[in-house]
């Protein structure tokens, strides 16, 4: 077995006991079923559910105590998420909720036709705040080329203003578009609140915020959806995993 399958292996172990935090299923301070328990489970080695425990105890979910187990981290205020893959993205469905603030219309937009690569000025786009135990974190703007809006329009819930669900844009597309999405372009800024998104996440306005742009393309490389959000920084914290290319 090579390298990257077995990290493969105990990502997809480790995405496993995440979620199931996320949902509740193990509660703050709860002991988390053995190696042994996990390993059967999920027909893998204990070393590769051991391995999946270090990253777990590296993003801060859970905690070991020798002699007795792992034990799920009791979280605070913050709310931290690891990103390495667009399936972590889109597992935000699993413990947040969005609520629409400007539902899916068409609009000029030329800056984001442009980072679009569109031949004229016409986009899609929608306004989202999502929120995480019923606190707002974060306010996203979506903008997508006619054609992806067509098939959004399709959603009842991203057509009227207030509507919640525990959706995400990219899982919704992912499951529609002919291709599905396989990278995202993303940048990492400081931007002040402006009025609008100050009101929406309760912070003074010109308070300094989080700023993600993640442009996203499908298997064809075409781009099918931009995505710039704003976090409340005390609420929000950003982690990536960068690994060396071995073979550089």
């Amino acid at each position: 077995m090579t390298d990257g399958r077995r990290e493969s292996t105990y990502a997809v172990v480790a995405r496993d006991v995440r979620n199931r935090i996320l949902q509740g299923a193990y509660a703050d301070g709860r002991r988390l079923p053995t190696e042994a328990e996990l390993a059967e489970r999920h027909g893998v080695s204990r070393q590769t559910v051991r391995r999946a425990f270090q990253d777990l105890v590296a993003e801060g979910m859970v905690y070991r105590v020798p002699g007795r187990g792992t034990f799920v981290t009791r979280r605070d205020e913050a709310y931290l998420r690891q990103f390495g893959s667009i399936d972590d993205l889109m597992g935000l469905s699993v413990d947040t909720r969005m609520e629409v603030t400007a539902p899916l219309r068409r609009l000029v937009d030329v800056t984001a036709a442009s980072r679009l690569r569109l031949p004229d000025d016409v986009v899609h786009s929608l306004t989202f705040r999502r929120s995480h135990d019923g606190r707002p974190f974060c306010v996203t703007t979506v903008s997508v080329p006619p054609a992806v809006g067509a098939v959004l329009a399709s959603v009842p819930e991203l057509t009227v203003a207030g509507a919640g669900s525990r959706t995400t844009i990219i899982g919704l597309l992912d499951a529609r578009l002919p291709a599905p999405i396989a990278e995202a372009d993303q940048s990492i800024t400081v931007a002040p609140a402006d009025p609008a998104t100050a009101t929406q996440l309760g912070c003074p306005a010109g308070d300094p915020l989080l700023r993600i742009d993640r442009l996203y393309s499908d298997t064809a490389g075409r781009p099918v959806e931009l995505a710039v959000s704003h976090f409340l920084p005390e609420l929000y914290s950003y982690r990536t995993k960068l690994r060396r290319d071995r073979h550089a």
